[in-house]
């Protein structure tokens, strides 16, 4: 008996032990992912509270003190943007607190990757305090983050040529026939959905017997960025390739579309108007699963040297170290020598992509176009929000188009 109380005592000891040392060496590897984790929860969270909070809120009086009650889709947009203000407070704080962690040795270092408890109390915190903030704050913010969504915009360009780039120089890195093929049936697959996509346009925002030059114009302009990037891009002077340029031209049609589906409804183009619930509905959609994918591709992608998230000289992290050590002493010596290594990527940028992401997600979930007015009553503001997209595909054309000719006109360089 007494033995056996032994033996499960020692098991449970070395079990202890077993997942201590897992999971600290989770941990750290994982963080990132538990961030994108958090950063979900903030969308269950503001999704739910659209759909269930309006009534509560309308009998708080520092939210509900106009002459008349507003409708109840701006209870819902407003408890949205509370909790996105929230999760921008949480990443901001954390961003700024890592400004200038350069190595591991860093007490910064350990509070990032660790201390999730207390990081999720404190988002609980700010989330909740968010509801005790005056209407004007609220607003504020809500016009904040139609400039932050087209910079979060931006850095998915960024990562998206970053993902292409990647995806290109792999398959060309093959050398094989097989690959060369799929490059040009991927290549051949994006230009058709381009021009496609392109014919839904024309007929969904140009409708006939009304003047739509100007969506005619968004259109036309980035069917021709289309046709620049594949000229330049197949010019014998530029080191490019197809498959980066029909992405890219894939993703500015989208951009196009996003645009003018954001027009007000009662505009006489927007086409969509006679279905704007099952559009409002898939582009919520696409747009929120854009949105993850690109948090969760900028986290994953944050330990490359080859991303703006990385300096070129940072290692990559975990690459030489076993998930569960079985040398205790070679363990702590590792823990040494990693003291004095440097971060393998920016806290500080990468929870700066976070709190862009909030912001993005909160226009998603709003609509991008409901306000109140001094009557309570919704003020349509689309407009803003068509020019933001628009601009942005203006400005991955501008990014992808510069990536190709940066190298010739300036040789001397490294890009």
């Amino acid at each position: 008996m007494w033995a056996a109380s032994c033996l499960a005592s020692c098991c449970a000891a070395c079990a202890c032990n077993a997942c201590t040392t897992v999971v600290s060496g989770i941990s750290r590897r994982s963080a990132r992912i538990a961030y994108c984790g958090l950063f979900a929860l903030s969308l269950i969270v503001s999704w739910i509270l659209r759909e269930v909070a309006a009534p509560l809120m309308e009998k708080i009086p520092w939210i509900n003190h106009f002459h008349k009650t507003p409708d109840r889709e701006w209870f819902e947009t407003d408890a949205v943007l509370r909790v996105s203000l929230g999760n921008f407070m949480f990443f901001t704080i954390l961003a700024t607190m890592m400004v200038g962690v350069k190595n591991q040795k860093d007490p910064r270092d350990s509070l990032h990757h660790g201390g999730w408890m207390a990081k999720v109390v404190c988002w609980c915190i700010l989330v909740i305090l968010m509801f005790f903030l005056p209407n004007e704050i609220v607003s504020f913010y809500e016009s904040a983050s139609k400039f932050g969504s087209g910079l979060f915009l931006l850095v998915q360009v960024v990562l998206l040529l970053d993902f292409v780039h990647g995806w290109n120089d792999k398959w060309v890195g093959y050398d094989e026939k097989f690959w060369y093929v799929a490059l040009l049936v991927v290549s051949l697959v994006c230009y058709l959905g381009t021009f496609a996509f392109s014919g839904l346009l024309f007929h969904w925002f140009t409708p006939s017997g009304q003047d739509c030059g100007l969506n005619t114009f968004f259109i036309v302009m980035t069917l021709i960025f289309a046709f620049v990037f594949a000229i330049i891009a197949l010019h014998p002077a530029v080191s490019g390739s197809v498959l980066p340029a029909s992405v890219i031209s894939l993703y500015c049609m989208y951009l196009c579309y996003s645009g003018l589906a954001s027009e007000p409804r009662e505009y006489e183009c927007n086409g969509l108007h006679k279905h704007s619930k099952a559009a409002s509905t898939g582009t919520l959609t696409i747009g929120l699963l854009t949105t993850v994918l690109s948090v969760v591709y900028s986290a994953v992608r944050a330990g490359s040297s080859t991303t703006l998230l990385s300096p070129p000289s940072s290692p990559r992290a975990g690459a030489d170290h076993p998930l569960l050590p079985l040398d205790n002493k070679e363990s702590k010596q590792e823990e040494k020598e990693k003291a004095c290594k440097p971060v393998t990527y920016s806290y500080s940028f990468f929870h700066i992509i976070f709190s862009l992401a909030s912001m993005y997600s909160a226009m998603l979930l709003t609509g991008w176009s409901t306000s109140v007015g001094e009557s309570g009553k919704l003020v349509d503001v689309g407009w803003p929000s068509v020019w933001v997209r628009i601009l942005t595909g203006w400005a991955t054309a501008g990014l992808y188009t510069w990536s190709l000719v940066a190298p010739i006109l300036f040789p001397d360089r490294e890009f």
